[in-house]
């Protein structure tokens, strides 16, 4: 299996298991089955998401290329398990919020500091060549300002807020009850708000 990287590329050396694989085998016909997408598939249609939710789980830029090896590993190896009761994409959450948390652990035990904020929001106006970096820093200024929720309030809040999905989703690939999702959600976004509050003031109000 080749390294993956961000301008990834579809050769994933895959093998005969990786393939289409049949989910629910006690359903009544054949025909009535629902089947997997192969590894390669998954790879390709999957990749991006995997790669900003790593990022936003807390994977530093350094570390990303790794992180997302080790998390196709893992799909890779486990594909022929998956049972097909939620999506692809939320089984594949559950898998990047166990990677990205071994990652932050290992950040923590080395006493690696979290992202500062910068001094200043971004200006996202700016015509021209502008405009990329300020995506760029504006990127920067989102991993910081999660940086300050808790990795439990952060997996709500990027499912919530980012991703989309809906309070049934998130409680499947937390394992949580929706009540629980709902409390986390509405803690996490006090805390984000806070932070916004903070930085905005650092920079003038802009």
């Amino acid at each position: 299996m080749k390294a993956v990287a961000a301008g990834h590329s579809t050769d994933v050396g895959t093998n005969p298991s990786a393939g289409a694989v049949a989910l629910r085998p006690g359903s009544d016909a054949p025909a009535a089955r629902m089947t997997a997408p192969g590894f390669a598939a998954v790879y390709e249609q999957n990749f991006d998401f995997v790669w900003r939710s790593l990022r936003r789980l807390g994977v530093p830029e350094a570390s990303m290329d790794d992180a997302a090896q080790d998390l196709f590993i893992v799909v890779h190896r486990r594909l022929g398990e998956f049972a097909g009761r939620s999506s692809v994409r939320t089984w594949l959450f559950g898998i990047a919020l166990r990677v990205a948390g071994d990652y932050r652990r290992r950040l923590r035990r080395k006493g690696t500091p979290l992202r500062p904020l910068p001094d200043a929001l971004p200006d996202t106006t700016r015509p021209g060549p502008y405009e990329d970096l300020a995506r760029r820093e504006a990127a920067r200024v989102l991993d910081g300002l999660l940086d300050a929720l808790d990795d439990a309030k952060r997996a709500v809040f990027v499912l919530a807020e980012l991703e989309q999905m809906t309070a049934p989703e998130i409680a499947e690939v937390l394992d949580v009850n929706v009540n629980t999702v709902y409390s986390r959600l509405r803690a996490a976004r006090a805390d984000f708000e806070r932070a916004v509050a903070r930085l905005q003031s650092r920079s003038g109000g802009r």
